[in-house]
Formats: C-alpha cells, sequence, structure tokens
C-alpha cells in the first residue's frame, strides 16, 4: 500500500464511527452484524478499507472529484443493504450523485463494482426548492419540489412525458421514503446541458427528480434499473444519519461475498 492509500484508510478508520448512523439497529440486524468480531471484525475491516481504496484508484474516480469518502460511504450503504436482504449480489451497479458540487460540475456517477470500471460520470439536476446553482434544501414531503437524500433501490422503468423513466424506491426514513408517492424518478431533460449552464450561470432544475441530459438518460436508465443502489450524498451543513451507514452491518455482508475471514 502506497504512503497516500495508508493516509486515506488511517482517516477513513477514523472517520468510521463518524459516519455510522445514530439509529439502534434492530435486534435481527445485531445479531447478523454481530457475527463479525475481535480479529475477524479487525481482519473484515482492513480488507474492506483496501478494497474501497483499489476499486476508487481502479475505476479512475480521482481526476473525475468524487471524494474518496463519498464512495466509501457509499460502498457501506451498498452491502448493508446487501446484509438486510434488499440487494442481491448480483446487483453489482451502484450510483453516486453528491450534491456537495455545484450543478455546473459533473456530478452523478455510474460504477460497476464487478469490473471495476466507471460507466458514467455526467451532470444531474436538483430540485427548484433545492437551491439555485448549489444544492443547500432537501425534502421527503410533496409538493416541496426539493430533491431528497440518501439511499435508494431502483425499480421499473416506464415512458413518460420525458421518456424513458426509471422508478426510485427511499430507503431513509425521513428524508427520501416518499420518492415513489412523489414521483420523484430519473428522466432526461432538455434543460441538463452544457447551453443551458452557458446562458444562465447554473442547471436547470426539476420539481425534485434527478434529472439527467436526454443523450445519455436511456443508456444510464437501462443500467441500473430492477434494484440497485443510488445513493444520494448531502452537502456539507445538511443533517443525515442513516441506518444504512452502520460498519459493522456493511462488514458482515463484504467479508461473506468476498469470502474473506469466514469459516
Amino acid at each position: 500500500m502506497t504512503h497516500l492509500s495508508a493516509f486515506l484508510l488511517s482517516i477513513a478508520l477514523l472517520l468510521a464511527p463518524v459516519v455510522s448512523s445514530q439509529a439502534a439497529p434492530s435486534a435481527a440486524t445485531s445479531l447478523r452484524a454481530g457475527t463479525l468480531d475481535g480479529p475477524k471484525r479487525t481482519a473484515a475491516m482492513a480488507a474492506f478499507e483496501q478494497h474501497v481504496l483499489k476499486t476508487y484508484a481502479a475505476c479512475g474516480l480521482t481526476p473525475t472529484g468524487l471524494p474518496v469518502l463519498v464512495f466509501r460511504e457509499a460502498l457501506i450503504g451498498y452491502y448493508a443493504m446487501q446484509e438486510r436482504g434488499l440487494v442481491g449480489a448480483q446487483k453489482q451497479t451502484i450510483t453516486i450523485i453528491d450534491f456537495n458540487r455545484p450543478s455546473t460540475k459533473k456530478r452523478l456517477w455510474v460504477v460497476d463494482l464487478a469490473q471495476q470500471k466507471l460507466l458514467f460520470n455526467t451532470l444531474v439536476a436538483h430540485g427548484k426548492g433545492t437551491g439555485e446553482d448549489y444544492a443547500t434544501a432537501f425534502s421527503n414531503v410533496s409538493g416541496s419540489e426539493q430533491s431528497s437524500i440518501g439511499f435508494y433501490l431502483t425499480g421499473a422503468t416506464y415512458m413518460g412525458k420525458h421518456g424513458l423513466s426509471l422508478k426510485l424506491h427511499g430507503k431513509d426514513p425521513k428524508y427520501n421514503s416518499n420518492a415513489a408517492s412523489r414521483a420523484v424518478v430519473i428522466h432526461g431533460a432538455e434543460y441538463v446541458c452544457q447551453e443551458f449552464i452557458n446562458k444562465h450561470g447554473r442547471l436547470g432544475r426539476s420539481q425534485g427528480c434527478p434529472a439527467l441530459p436526454p443523450d445519455q438518460t436511456s443508456a444510464i436508465v437501462k443500467t441500473i434499473k430492477g434494484g440497485t443502489v443510488v445513493y444520494a450524498h448531502a452537502p456539507r451543513g445538511v443533517a443525515y444519519a442513516s441506518a444504512w451507514l452502520q460498519l459493522d452491518l456493511a462488514l458482515a455482508a463484504f467479508a461473506r461475498t468476498t469470502g474473506i475471514v469466514m469459516g
């Protein structure tokens, strides 16, 4: 491991308790996550942190502006959702939106974890009530026209007024659990383009949907449909505590699916 990787790993280990949710896990969750303790947990954690760094490097994410700690949070949520049986081991594509970046920057990434490959990196809009160039306000309430943060699972596709669109199912109570009833979906929009940015100094805004450039929407939707994880990262200063950011829960699934320290 390089000095840089060791430094990043030490930071990640120090932050592990910080990003873990303040919400108490259920009894069933505690039992499943508690199967790793002592030396096994230490070995699983070291392997997981190396996995994060190696995958991040292999996908070439550094020059794209995706912070390694945001990528790490996405992976913690991904494996935690696996442990709770919401994500199948064959669903190895994750989508990350970093709302800490301005709308004028590419802030959506689709990563193939199995192939360790960045599939897409593109612009994505936030809601009208969420802010101008920067996303600052979020809501889980119908009619707010604000974006929602947290972890989602993708659902089925459909043809709507914006063409091919993708349903989203929010899995974070209080943060995005009303996504389906609010009709928060992934769709294409003409205002998501560089020309709009050049004219207005920011991207166009949606009614709360993560809208994409029309020329990339179909390919992205077909890639991530049907039960893959989407993580919309909250910007600095916005409170967010999720049951999916339990490191021990993620380590249990990671250890089992990779065969590390098991047996």
